[in-house]
């Protein structure tokens, strides 16, 4: 049963598992490589947990705080915890000399997850001692509002391990899922892939505005999505269902799909052109400020669903 977490990279991602840790109970013991996102990441979480005490997401912002500590090595912020989350900068060298000094400094049962949105757990564990228990458990930002966390193990990963952090990630109130196996992105990353490229290509032959395509995902296909997914959207699309609504459009779907059958890269005049066209709708100064606001918009969210799934019994 685990006591005690480690957080290992305080960035975003990692000063958003430190609340979900500390929320639901857990000692929380940080740990970055930087001097100044050391000494500012416990300011930040306070900022964040006063927003989340507001919206009544959690009943009180310092009995959280306090649960959270912040080391000045490594090796005294794994002492005697049973979980790891690694939230390092995303790179194969550097998941790579962070893991390895993980592997050095922890029990041998302590278990590692990593934060990678799309690298594989293969392609930094392969050489660690103790590598049967090192897996992905990457969420999505910020880990404390969206609550998916997707758990692939490395080829050499123990099951029991992944076992072990689904439960935990259950009792943090989370929603983890298993992926049988390795896949490049996942799935997550590759379902939004999916969506960017194709609103990339729309945007680059001159259908729509950038503003516009956004809008058909935060008008449309959004308001859906925030409570069900694909499948079940489109079970309800039809009238008898699943095989209803492929029989009705699954022509017009795989159409579509053979009209991208040579993917572009996003050109660097492509990626200059959106961004002069978001940089006009908000200034780069002004992107930390919309940032909370999306979290805000968040903690909105999740009070809603919360008070709406005991409402309806979900």
């Amino acid at each position: 049963m685990t006591t005690s977490v480690a957080v290992v990279g305080a960035g975003l991602v990692g000063a958003g598992w430190a609340i979900v840790f500390a929320r639901a109970g857990y000692p929380v013991r940080i740990f970055d490589g930087s001097d100044d996102i050391r000494e500012r990441v416990r300011g930040d979480i306070a900022a964040n947990l006063a927003d989340l005490e507001k919206f009544g997401l959690i009943d009180a912002a310092s009995p959280v705080l306090e649960r959270i500590t912040v080391h000045d090595c490594l090796e005294d912020a794994v002492d005697g915890v049973s979980y790891v989350q690694e939230s390092v900068f995303e790179t194969v060298p550097v998941k790579s000399e962070v893991c390895a000094a993980l592997d050095a400094a922890c029990a041998p049962e302590v278990i590692v997850g990593s934060s990678s949105s799309g690298i594989p757990a293969s392609a930094f564990t392969e050489e660690l001692t103790n590598r049967q228990r090192f897996l992905i458990a990457h969420p999505v930002n910020p880990p404390y509002l969206v609550p998916l966390v997707e758990l692939v193990p490395a080829p050499w990963t123990d099951p029991v391990a992944v076992d072990k952090t689904y439960a935990l990630m259950e009792a943090v109130d989370q929603t983890p899922i298993r992926i049988y196996r390795e896949v490049e992105g996942f799935v997550l990353n590759r379902l939004q892939g999916a969506l960017l490229n194709e609103a990339w290509a729309l945007f680059e032959e001159g259908y729509a505005s950038a503003e516009d395509i956004d809008k058909t995902v935060s008008h449309g296909l959004g308001l859906r999505w925030s409570f069900m997914g694909p499948f079940q959207t489109i079970d309800l699309n039809a009238p008898g269902g699943v095989a209803d609504y492929a029989a009705r459009l699954a022509p017009l779907y795989h159409s579509v799909a053979q009209d991208r059958t040579a993917p572009k890269p996003w050109s660097d005049d492509l990626i200059s052109k959106v961004e002069a066209e978001r940089r006009e709708a908000l200034s780069k100064d002004d992107l930390a400020k919309r940032r909370s606001w999306r979290d805000r918009r968040l903690m909105a969210l999740a009070a809603h669903k919360a008070m709406a799934s005991q409402d309806l019994g979900d």
